[in-house]
């Protein structure tokens, strides 16, 4: 039978404790709340963070910490001085939000083990508020790795055979001399061998040319080849597929609403692709996204790469570049093209020119 409280004191070493550990656990929920706000961008997770911290506070209040301050001695803490060499060395951004949960997740288990001797219903909170953070800081950690995988400035070519004008195989290598960021394998019609072999194919020569390959819509056909994998709306969510990716894994989502935005970056996605920008053969929607969509995620400031999608062509970049983007992805305006490598070279250009611009003028703010 479980009570509500104990008869145990609270001793100034009871309370020492306790004090540390609430102090430790606020500061690791902070930083963590920091990051998804800041970082991120992520408004949800950010107040869900906020709100395990207030939650927090309340659940302490039943222990009596209000007499905790009294008790410190800073001077006599036989453990202010002992650190390990890996806590002076510089970190990462996500090893900065790994190491700020591994606190508050040993923090909040230190209060919860001192509280039941205490206090049981307010052992049962932190409890609770463990597995809270546990739920919400794994959004933070998964989306921190990816952050940096790809660059900023990306052009991106899909390669469907039907709309190449030459072989896709010389069209291939003439995207890759072009300078091409990224090239998505992009097959409705192949069955899986042939799917198989030519992504296997195309993933090797791709990487010899420091270009990321990407297989769109075959997680399956990805992971057999060593891929990426760009997913729609129809396929599996980005979530699920990061419990059976490798972390190193680049994984693209389609977005059209900020919603979506907002939601790729929690699930893990390492870049999203916004649009329909315009009409194109291989995007046929009664409603396209458009200028304001790119315009929205710009000013949202979305962490990971956004690349501008559907009908982009050298006539119309400067209108998606206009609204803040600063990637594309390209199909039949490259691979349609009789010379595909320069008009890779001439997007690239654009792309080098509009973020040299956009990076200037910040710098001089």
């Amino acid at each position: 039978m479980r009570h509500s409280s104990t008869s145990n004191p609270r001793t100034p070493s009871t309370l020492r404790l306790m004090d540390a550990a609430a102090n430790r656990a606020r500061e690791a929920l902070r930083c963590l709340e920091d990051t998804a706000r800041f970082i991120l961008s992520d408004r949800e997770t950010s107040a869900g963070l906020k709100a395990i911290r207030h939650d927090l506070i309340a659940a302490l209040k039943p222990l009596g910490l209000s007499s905790a301050a009294a008790c410190r001695d800073i001077g006599g803490d036989v453990g202010k001085n002992i650190k390990q060499p890996a806590q002076r060395q510089l970190q990462t951004a996500p090893a900065v939000a790994e190491a700020a949960f591994g606190r508050a997740s040993e923090a909040l288990r230190s209060l919860e083990e001192i509280a039941k001797t205490l206090d049981i219903s307010a052992a049962d909170a932190i409890e609770s508020l463990r597995y809270k953070l546990y739920e919400v800081a794994q959004v933070v950690q998964v989306a921190m790795r990816q952050l940096g995988r790809l660059p900023s400035a990306i052009l991106c070519v899909l390669i469907t055979e039907s709309l190449c004008r030459r072989d896709w195989v010389q069209t291939l290598d003439a995207v890759l001399a072009g300078g091409a960021d990224m090239v998505q394998l992009r097959e409705k019609r192949l069955d899986d061998r042939e799917l198989l072999q030519r992504a296997r194919w195309l993933s090797d020569r791709c990487c010899k040319a420091s270009c990321v390959p990407i297989i769109n819509d075959r997680f399956d056909i990805a992971l057999a080849c060593g891929a990426g994998v760009h997913v729609g709306h129809t396929d599996l969510p980005c979530a699920e597929l990061r419990k059976l990716a490798p972390e190193e894994m680049i994984i693209g989502v389609s977005t059209s609403r900020i919603e979506e935005a907002r939601q790729a970056v929690r699930d893990g996605a390492s870049y999203i692709g916004i649009g329909p920008m315009f009409s194109s053969p291989t995007k046929v929607k009664s409603q396209l996204a458009g200028i304001s969509y790119a315009r929205q995620v710009a000013d949202e400031s979305i962490p990971i790469p956004s690349l501008a999608i559907s009908g982009i062509t050298l006539d119309n970049i400067q209108q998606v570049l206009a609204a803040g983007a600063r990637a594309v992805a390209v199909s039949s305006s490259v691979i349609g093209a009789e010379d595909p490598a320069a008009v890779c070279r001439s997007f690239k250009q654009a792309l080098a020119s509009h973020v040299l611009a956009a990076d200037g003028d910040a710098g001089a703010i």
